[in-house]
């Protein structure tokens, strides 16, 4: 069969850098999708992406589909057929809606009944024809804010300029606004112009002469070539943050690395407000010495070629240079701030019109740092730490460095805690009890980062859920998702043994809220989710996740080591029979309820025997919870299977004598307590 390469490319105002990445995926895929759908075979399909299109080269299309062979199922064959052997006007009907005759027509038996079946042929299309149908797909692409233009209704992330779709040589014509499709795109803004495409594989090569790099990876190891350059040429290290690196890659289509330089009086300044000046403020990459000391010069990347490069440099010191003096001023003003004219300056910042102020949202953090310090069992001089730590912890809010740049909070608070004599573990704490800040952020090292840490997320997480602010779908504008991982990641870092359910309702009581019960449910699938999230990325087994979530021993640690002992044991021989063997006892506990179990209503001596088992098992099994050795729990409970198996098959549980029958299921419903402290046995699939 003949083939051709499909080139599409949408032509933009500039985008975002942020979404480019993530739409020229989603291109990718809905156009593979939609060949795949409508069975149009392919070699592969290549990315392309600038700030100004996003395009897709599929290699080897097939000029036609391919033909589907299939088959049609009819009536019954005993409402096909009469009782002479002579086809039903059911049978002909059949046969003529599938453009077939009754000598088509096979039968075959389903389930025990005999069919009426047709073979039927869809002759494949011309590919060229099917085409135009990929105007919805460049339509539907999801971006994460919209815009619209003109008079037109379509919402998309820039206005459309222009439009290429080309199969091999030929162009597919359909409209979107008042964009048609055409062959011919567009270079670098101001180095190219408008250039034809003869046909798709000569897209690179045809953008690379009007100064486009297309491909996204070579453009961005264009750049990490240039840094690598400048740092032997001038000895050199310039780190290289991922997120920059790709943020650059996506704001340019022809890179050019240059570095300037700023004055050394600016190296006074902490390091974090330099770096986060030239990162967040103006895509620059910072440049230090052997030794891992910042140097007075950054480095940028240009949209374009070599010309002008020094006149581009300066510009850019300048640009800096306003930058670097605005943060000294503030710099040299923060530091005649005293903290408690800051705290008392938070008092009329709203947390949230509902929650009160910076000021009131303190005073619990306070309140529920030193509850936590009381859980924990700290000394008295780490509880002097904890609780100055929680007082000031929000004291930089109403700094100027942080107003101008709020990625330093917390950053701030510690420089500045420092200058004003504060203790070592009390501004580390400051700035620590903002960790994890993202995903893969390291926790807070310090006691009283970690404690404060975690009172101020819950104060957070547990105020908005209390008047109805919970994250729903994608949407979480207060970032409680994040804030629930931190926690999850603290409890875990630290071996925090904390239930959640007394963590929900130390956060509950300082905030004086009633009822309780539906809110400690909501908080708690909350977290739960954190947790299966985190279980997914470890590899476990999704029953298994299930199985220790519905167990009714909520502790953050127990969660992640109760899953690895049952992903261990699940590869045992013996691990099928022993869930079933526990499982029996967790099924038929359902029938009964809690109560008192009275030995003198035994009448067998195996009832005897899995009651002293059960009373042994007690005892060992919640110490070694509350110890954290889930390993050794299970091998409790699992010691129990020949007990349970010899039980079950001399006793009748349902038994006809009432309170022998519900002594049983007492016996069932304390065992399972137990059991399903440990995991609900029954989620786990076994075969």
């Amino acid at each position: 069969m003949n083939k051709r390469d499909l080139l599409i490319e949408i032509g933009l105002e500039e985008m975002p850098a942020g979404v480019i990445l993530s739409s020229i995926d989603q291109l990718a895929d809905k156009v593979g999708a939609w060949l795949d759908e409508h069975r149009i075979s392919y070699a592969k399909i290549k990315k392309y992406s600038t700030p100004r299109r996003l395009a897709v080269l599929v290699e080897d299309v097939n000029e036609k589909q391919e033909d589907l062979l299939g088959e049609a199922k009819g009536p019954a064959k005993k409402i096909a057929v009469d009782e002479n052997g002579n086809w039903t006007k059911a049978a002909l009907g059949f046969a003529r809606s599938q453009g077939a005759s009754t000598n088509d027509i096979s039968f075959k038996e389903v389930n025990g009944v005999e069919y009426a079946f047709v073979q039927t042929f869809q002759k494949g299309k011309e590919t060229k024809e099917l085409l135009p149908g990929l105007e919805e797909i460049i339509q539907t692409i999801h971006f994460p804010k919209n815009m619209r233009w003109g008079n037109w209704n379509l919402r998309y992330i820039r206005p459309i300029q222009w439009l290429v779709v080309l199969f091999g040589q030929d162009i597919i014509p359909f409209s979107i606004t008042d964009v048609p499709t055409g062959n011919v795109t567009y270079g670098h803004r101001f180095l190219g112009t408008k250039a034809e495409i003869s046909t798709p594989r000569d897209y690179e090569n045809t953008l690379l002469n009007q100064f486009v790099v297309a491909d996204y990876e070579k453009r961005k190891q264009m750049i990490i070539q240039q840094l690598e350059e400048l740092e032997r040429k001038e000895n050199w290290i310039i780190p290289v943050d991922e997120d920059l690196l790709e943020e650059v890659t996506n704001l340019v289509e022809y890179p050019t690395a240059l570095y300037g330089s700023f004055e050394d009086r600016f190296l006074t300044l902490p390091e974090e407000v330099l770096v986060t000046t030239m990162k967040e403020h103006q895509r620059y990459f910072p440049v230090k010495n052997k030794d891992g000391k910042l140097l007075p010069f950054f480095v940028t990347v240009k949209n374009g070629n070599d010309q002008n490069i020094e006149t581009i440099a300066k510009g850019n010191e300048k640009v800096l240079r306003a930058r670097l003096s605005d943060a000294n001023f503030f710099y040299e003003e923060d530091k005649k701030l005293a903290i408690d004219s800051a705290l008392e300056k938070l008092e009329k910042i709203v947390f949230h019109e509902e929650l009160g102020s910076i000021g009131d949202k303190v005073r619990r953090i306070v309140k529920l740092s030193e509850k936590l310090s009381e859980k924990l069992e700290c000394s008295n001089e780490e509880k002097a730490y904890i609780k100055r730590t929680a007082s000031i912890c929000k004291f930089d809010i109403v700094t100027q460095m942080v107003y101008e740049f709020p990625e330093l909070q917390g950053i701030m608070g510690e420089k500045y805690a420092l200058l004003k004599g504060e203790q070592e573990e009390v501004a580390k704490g400051i700035n620590e009890h903002y960790m994890p800040r993202h995903a893969s952020d390291k926790t807070p090292e310090t006691l009283s980062g970690a404690i404060v840490g975690l009172a101020d997320k819950l104060d957070t997480i547990a105020g908005f859920f209390s008047i109805g602010l919970i994250p729903t779908g994608s949407q979480d504008p207060y970032a409680l998702r994040r804030q629930a991982s931190g926690i999850v990641q603290i409890l875990r870092a630290k071996q925090w043994r904390l239930e959640l359910e007394e963590l929900f309702d130390l956060a509950i009581n300082v905030y004086g809220l009633e009822n309780k019960d539906n809110l400690r449910k909501e908080l708690l699938s909350f977290f739960q989710m954190r947790v299966k999230f985190a279980l997914h990325e470890e590899n476990v087994r999704h029953d298994i996740i299930e199985s220790v979530l519905q167990s009714n021993y909520h502790e953050v640690n127990a969660y992640f080591e109760r899953a690895a002992v049952l992903s261990e044991e699940s590869q045992k021989g013996d691990f099928k029979e022993v869930i079933e063997s526990l499982s029996r006892v967790v099924n038929i506990s359902s029938k009964g309820q809690e109560g008192n179990i009275k030995e003198e209503l035994f009448e067998k001596e195996e009832e005897k025997t899995l009651y002293q088992a059960y009373l042994r098992l007690e005892e060992n099994f919640v110490k070694l919870q509350k110890e954290g050795n889930f390993k050794e729990a299970f091998l409790e409970m699992k010691a129990l299977k020949p007990v349970i198996d010899r039980y079950f098959d001399n006793i009748m549980v349902m038994a006809e004598d009432e309170s022998v029958k519900q002594n049983r299921l007492s016996q069932m419903v304390q065992l399972t307590k137990i059991i399903t402290s440990f995991a609900k046995v029954n989620e786990i699939i076994v075969k």
